[in-house]
């Protein structure tokens, strides 16, 4: 009977809160902010997905929860969901966008050099690695895939990006 009443209690009050707010964040971090989300493993090409519940579809098929890779089809058609370099599911494309900016800006000259000399310095660099035996040192690419859940439509939206290429792909689920 207590126990009932005190938890009642505790629901309903305006300053005391049960469950913590979202996102929780315990060590400083933010979710989809450290480098695995943002630059993928290091022998990866894809952005990485977490997919938290497990996801059926009508035929009795699941994917079940863990990291998977998202890739985007040659064609740009299809997103590819790979689970160890095996693909899993293919998702339609919906959505795709490219960044138009990123060619004039490639074009412009001061640009032009400072990429040169960026060149250089990771030559120089990548030699004294080399020297030692570390692995070289290759520029970073953007990558970010994300996936929601919409509970008015009834379906899944999966985002990618990689560099300047953006695509939105959509599956019931």
């Amino acid at each position: 009977m207590f126990e009932a009443y005190f938890v009642e209690k505790v629901l309903t009050h305006e300053y005391i809160r049960p469950y913590p707010q979202q996102p929780e964040e315990t060590s400083g971090y933010f979710v989809g902010s450290q480098s695995i989300y943002k630059y993928s493993l290091k022998d990866s090409d894809y952005p990485t997905v977490i997919i938290p519940d497990p996801l059926y579809d009508n035929a009795g098929n699941v994917i079940r929860p863990g990291y998977y890779e998202l890739a985007l089809s040659d064609s740009r058609e299809f997103l590819i969901l790979l689970e160890s370099k095996n693909p899993i599911a293919v998702i339609p494309v919906i959505k795709i966008e490219e960044d138009a900016t990123e060619p004039a800006r490639l074009n412009n000259k001061t640009v032009k050099k400072e990429l040169k000399r960026e060149k250089k310095a990771r030559e120089n660099t990548n030699k004294k690695r080399a020297k030692v035996g570390m692995s070289p040192d290759e520029p970073k690419i953007y990558m970010e895939a994300e996936l929601e859940y919409n509970p008015k439509g009834q379906y899944y939206l999966i985002k990618y990006q990689r560099g300047i290429v953006k695509a939105w792909g959509a599956f019931k689920g």
